[in-house]
């Protein structure tokens, strides 16, 4: 183990699990060796508060011998201490110019571009709870008149299986979709009734378009290409940088020709790949 400086704060002591920098340095190295994710320093209380709660369910007295468990070969323990790790944040349309591009840019492209095949490939990788991919489902729909004439596929992706089961239902709490527009609301979701109505339901139109699986963006990917578009936003900014080039080689090796990939806010490729030019506001197209 590389030499690191202790981490330590007066709230160690309050705490009702002994979580020493040494132990957190053994985790943080772990998911990086099994999800390629950076766990810098200021996240030991987040980790100490995730993980604490698998201490107390699993009915367990230290972070060594929980992290024993989790070591063991094919442990059942492995997808809960990721699922718990995983930081989930999104809404429907977050970022709406992202959104504004496809509807404005990137799809005309696409539907010109595809005219004999009239097939759409589309990879939301990091789709958290669905919002996402929902999203990207409803602008192509609004977007492609006869949408229903064309073969689009969207895949979605996450190494959290707790927020994949909860896209795939796609049921979400009322509050969800407030400030929607009111158009939007009433074409692609349904209110529940009684003991439900406070919450809405994905229109099934919208859920036969996606496909959610689980995936680690260290592993191998089922995923064949060309597509047309990616979105991988809030993603890459858990990966150091010798990561980055990596994955943003592979996204370019499966995207076609002037495709285009989407990141998050905070997330930029400068001095990373070449492969892709800035067009403004987190858009990027692929160049080589």
């Amino acid at each position: 183990m590389p030499n690191a400086m202790p981490i330590s704060s007066n709230k160690d002591k309050e705490r009702e699990f002994v979580f020493t920098g040494a132990d957190f340095n053994k985790i943080r190295e772990f998911v990086k060796q099994e999800t390629g994710i950076t766990l810098s320093d200021a996240k030991k209380n987040l980790v100490y508060s995730r993980l604490s709660r698998r201490l107390r369910q699993l009915k367990m007295d230290s972070f060594k011998q929980y992290f024993t468990l989790v070591q063991q070969p094919k442990s059942p323990e492995l997808i809960d201490f990721i699922n718990a790790i995983t930081t989930n944040l999104t809404s429907f349309f977050r970022e709406k110019h992202h959104f504004d591009f496809l509807t404005e840019t990137a799809i005309p492209s696409i539907l010109k571009a595809n005219a004999e095949t009239r097939k759409v490939r589309v990879w939301s990788a990091g789709c958290s709870t669905g919002e996402e991919p929902y999203s990207i489902a409803i602008t192509l729909r609004n977007a492609i008149p006869d949408i229903d004439s064309w073969d689009v596929k969207i895949l979605a992706t996450d190494l959290d299986t707790n927020v994949l089961a909860h896209a795939e239902r796609g049921v979400y709490d009322y509050e969800r979709i407030d400030g929607l527009d009111g158009k939007i609301v009433n074409k692609w979701f349904m209110r529940g009734q009684g003991e439900h109505a406070q919450s809405v339901k994905v229109s099934s139109q919208l859920r036969n378009m996606i496909t959610f699986r689980q995936l680690n963006l260290m592993g191998q990917w089922p995923i064949k290409g060309p597509l047309d578009f990616m979105f991988c936003r809030n993603v890459v900014i858990y990966f150091d940088k010798a990561t980055q080039r990596v994955l943003f080689d592979r996204y370019a090796n499966l995207l076609r020709a002037n495709g285009h990939i989407f990141l998050g806010h905070s997330e930029t490729m400068f001095k990373v790949s070449d492969r892709f030019k800035l067009l403004g506001n987190t858009i990027y197209q692929r160049v080589k």
